[in-house]
């Protein structure tokens, strides 16, 4: 084959122009390339520079991502966690800095596709668990309404497949100590939605949790914690009840107005006053041996219309916890109970409108932020509108009566930073009764707290509050040209200083002290006209109430706990005024003038308080308690039902302070997966420096209040029993009380033993609410109770023609036993996610039981021979019907 020798040059040049060609296409493809595939392949090679300190891995994750555009990948255990990191990284290899950040941390990465794969390793948190047990670390923050802002008291905070858990304080704060190790913490609280929370501790850690409002809790069986909303087993706290106020809408009662009061007397051990009266017994105790606060002010009067509603709204109550005896060791100054009832701080995240309008009153409740997160308010206004029918009436009398009471409630709060929130809070609360010129009462409560939270560390938490009081009421009566003005007041300053320390793993130590200064005006009489009535003020006193306290709850063992402290009371007497001597009879036998701040006498009383509490297994547990508890104000009254002219006076140089040895001892358990509980407790009260009053004693003498009283020692023991179903269509809960209460008065019932007046032998309430469908829900309760201890006359005499009772032995009678059924419905109307509305209809006293309020003795009209009983009582069939919204 011959080669074309003039065409070869032409060739080689063809092929050669065609290989650059092909060489300069592939090198220009390759540099274009090379980054791309240099970053695809090598992502850790990327250089970053970025400062973050203890930052939430998450949110490191998304910055650094930010800063050098490598995309990060992890799953929702990940993205959940409380790791936190610290970088310093000046244009260094990203590899270099995970590697730097995750050294002491249970995390690996790894390039999957063009992303960086984060994931937990399980030998790093298994080397983690492992460490030491001396290293242990906190975690602590506080629990919210994802939904509101608002914090959540006694949220659950436990270890998942674990017994180590605590919960959130009244002030929504918790704190958990654990070894070192990789956790999962469970949490939930009543009407939140439950939520499991990955934890890894290597370090003290915050974690501020939100839960969401309003749905189904979690069932995952692999989950054994306490659910939310179940009763503590562990916890050595007995003689306590919380509600919600979600637990209290559907209970029918008097004239469709929710009311705490009336809904607490169906708690077994808490008994009502009687029907038509806003006082209520506990254990045996005296009424005024409750004590009541609203947002920690003391409230002395709780009652609108002479006691048939309670004066809290209950639109601006967020919890209510009843202490029944056994209360823990920040608390004092009362024998038989607190009644602790927190007002709603504000939704912080949207404004809202909520009221009702009823048959006699209309409520209406708004709140919002103030800064969205970071601040709120709440208004909340109630007002009855009696009186507006009254105006009606043809009777001049009553036409130009009147007859309302009105309350308003109203908070603010500030989120000063991750450690300070500030608090301030106020009611304002009058009844004004009143029958045209002839006579008229007027009363009310005004409360102010300013309370300042404040987080030191992880493990010591502080409340400091700033509390004013008052309650006053003025009586007036007009007869032709005399007019009468009776005027009375108890007025506090409040300061308190509680700290919480939760010590470690299975130490909480609780301490704190308060000061109260007390102002009594026990009376001012005014007179004008001829009637003779002299116009006088009695002397007002005044007195410092002191206590500190210390207390610690301390679990021994996995089931085993303990609660031990005491609380240290002062009460000191100051002038200026007279400090009197009297005696056997009652007669002022001698008087000590004292200057203004001088010291009459100090009550120095130690207040021991222990509890215990032993978990017999997962359902079930025994508790026993003592607690010794002073009370240094007494209410005077010589009313069956109470009135709003009781008088309240402070412990004298004669007028001992009351004090109270209580033992109590319970068992709990629940069935069928938390859904019931039981309990029983039982308890024995051992009381001393009781008041009662001398035959005859009129207590609007204007003599010393001391020439009426005479002292001695009480006894209070009995038995409570609960069955409460929490769950289902039908919810509800049944409770017994057996009980007596006695009192022996040196100068009564010839030093005997007899009835104190709040004494029953049985109590018994049934509570049923059952949710027919989304639109309709029904309730009823049914009450039952022995008739109140009352003294009859045994005979009568005659003086001068007129006809005088005789009586023996004090409260040895009995009016007939008290029975009442109401019912009620509810009818949702809308529901949507702006606006929810509902008509709540109720029946009081379903069965027109015509109940005893008061039974007298009088002459028969036609022959004053013989003697009849007048029985008096207040309601039968009572309807209602309230309209019901929040937008």
């Amino acid at each position: 084959m011959k080669t074309n020798k003039t065409a070869w040059p032409t060739m080689l040049i063809g092929r050669i122009t065609r290989l650059s060609v092909r060489t300069v296409l592939c090198i220009l493809l390759l540099s274009i390339a090379h980054p791309i595939w240099a970053d695809a392949q090598n992502p850790l090679d990327k250089p970053v520079t970025i400062s973050l300190k203890n930052e939430p891995l998450k949110q490191a994750l998304d910055k650094i991502t930010a800063a050098c555009g490598v995309r990060f990948t992890y799953n929702e255990t990940v993205a959940k966690s409380t790791i936190k990191i610290s970088i310093e990284a000046n244009n260094q290899r990203l590899g270099d800095v995970l590697r730097t950040a995750f050294a002491a941390q249970p995390l690996t990465f790894t390039v999957l596709d063009q992303e960086v794969l984060i994931k937990f390793d399980p030998a790093k948190a298994k080397k983690s668990a492992a460490a030491p047990a001396d290293c242990k670390y906190t975690i602590s923050g506080t629990i919210k309404s994802k939904q509101t802002g608002e914090t959540i008291i006694g949220a659950s905070v436990r270890v998942v497949n674990g017994n180590m858990g605590t919960s959130s304080n009244e002030y929504g704060f918790y704190s958990l100590t654990l070894p070192a190790g990789d956790y999962q913490l469970s949490v939930g609280a009543m009407g939140q939605k439950s939520m499991v929370i990955p934890v890894l501790l290597s370090s003290n850690q915050r974690l501020n949790i939100e839960l969401e409002d309003n749905a189904q809790q979690l069932t995952e069986v692999t989950i054994k914690a306490k659910p939310a909303g179940a009763r503590d087993l562990s916890s050595p706290q007995m003689g306590v009840e919380h509600l919600s106020i979600q637990e209290t809408k559907n209970i029918p009662v008097l004239l469709g107005e929710r009311d705490v009061i009336k809904t607490i007397q169906l708690l077994p051990g808490i008994k009502s006053a009687g029907e038509g009266s806003g006082g209520f017994y506990v254990r045996g105790g005296a009424a005024d041996q409750n004590m009541i606060l609203l947002d920690e002010a003391p409230v002395y009067n709780a009652s609108h219309l002479l006691g048939f509603f309670s004066t809290f709204n209950s639109d601006a109550i967020k919890n209510i916890s009843i202490y029944k005896g056994d209360m823990p060791a920040q608390y004092g100054g009362r024998l038989s109970s607190v009644l602790d009832i927190k007002m709603n701080d504000g939704n912080n995240q949207k404004f809202g409108v909520s009221g009702g309008i009823g048959l006699i009153a209309a409520r209406v409740n708004a709140e919002g932020p103030i800064q969205k997160g970071k601040s709120s308010f709440l208004i909340s206004a109630r007002r009855t509108y009696a009186d507006s029918f009254l105006a009606l009436s043809k009777d001049s009398v009553a036409k130009n009566s009147q007859l309302y009471f009105y309350d308003l409630n109203a908070k603010a709060n500030y989120v000063l930073g991750d450690k300070d929130r500030l608090f301030l809070s106020g009611y304002f609360g009058k009844d004004v009764l009143s029958a045209a010129d002839i006579a008229g009462i007027n009363w009310g409560n005004t409360t102010a707290t300013l309370r300042w939270n404040h987080i030191f560390n992880s493990q010591l938490f502080s409340n400091t509050s700033l509390i004013y009081s008052n309650y006053d009421y003025k009586l007036n009566i007009k007869q032709d040209v005399n007019e009468y003005n009776i005027y009375s007041q108890i007025r506090d300053f409040n300061f308190k200083e509680d700290l919480q320390w939760y010590a470690g793993q299975n130490n909480t130590v609780s301490f704190g002290v308060n000061a109260i200064y007390h102002t009594i005006k026990p009376g001012e009489i005014s007179a004008t006209g001829n009637s003779g009535v002299i116009s006088q003020s009695l002397e007002n006193r005044y007195s410092l109430e002191n206590s500190a306290y210390i207390s610690n709850t301390w679990r021994a063992t996995d089931r085993f706990t303990l609660t031990y402290g005491v609380r240290l009371s002062a009460f000191t007497i100051l002038g200026s005024g007279n400090y009197y001597t009297v005696d056997g009879d009652g007669n002022i036998t001698g008087a000590t003038h004292y200057n203004s701040g001088q010291a009459v006498k100090t009550y120095l009383n130690p207040e021991p308080r222990v509890a215990a509490a032993f978990q017999l297994n997962d359902i079930s547990s025994l508790k026993a308690s003592y607690a010794r508890n002073a009370q240094n104000l007494h209410l005077i009254s010589n009313s069956n039902a109470g009135s709003p002219t009781d008088k309240w006076v402070a412990s004298t140089n004669l007028i001992k302070p009351e004090l109270a040895d209580q033992f109590s001892v319970g068992y709990y358990r629940d069935f069928n997966k938390h859904n019931y509980e039981f309990t029983v407790e039982s308890y024995y009260k051992k009381l001393q420096n009781q008041i009662d009053y001398r035959n005859g004693a009129n207590v609007f003498t204007n003599q010393p209040i001391e020439t009426q009283l005479l002292y001695g020692k009480g006894r209070a023991y009995g038995a409570e029993f609960l069955l409460k179903k929490k769950t289902g269509r039908l919810s509800g809960w049944i409770s017994y009380t057996l009980s007596k209460s006695e009192k022996m008065i040196d100068g009564i019932n010839s030093n005997q033993w007899y009835n104190a007046r709040q004494d029953r032998t049985h109590d018994i309430a049934i509570v049923a609410i059952y949710k027919a469908s989304d639109k309709w829900t029904f309730s009823a309760n049914f009450v039952y109770y022995t008739g109140d201890a009352v003294t009859y006359p045994t005979g009568k005499y005659q003086v001068d023609g007129v006809n005088y009772y005789y009586y023996t032995n004090r409260n040895a009678d009995r009016i007939p036993a008290y029975h009442r059924l109401d019912l009620g419905a509810t009818k949702q109307l809308k529901k949507t996610a702006k606006m929810q509305s509902d008509l709540t209809f109720s029946l009081y006293n379903a069965y027109g039981n015509p109940n005893a309020y008061r039974i007298f003795f009088r002459d028969n009209k036609t022959d004053p021979t013989r003697t009849e009983a007048v029985r008096t009582t207040l309601f039968t069939f009572v309807p209602s019907v309230t309209y019901n919204f929040k937008f």
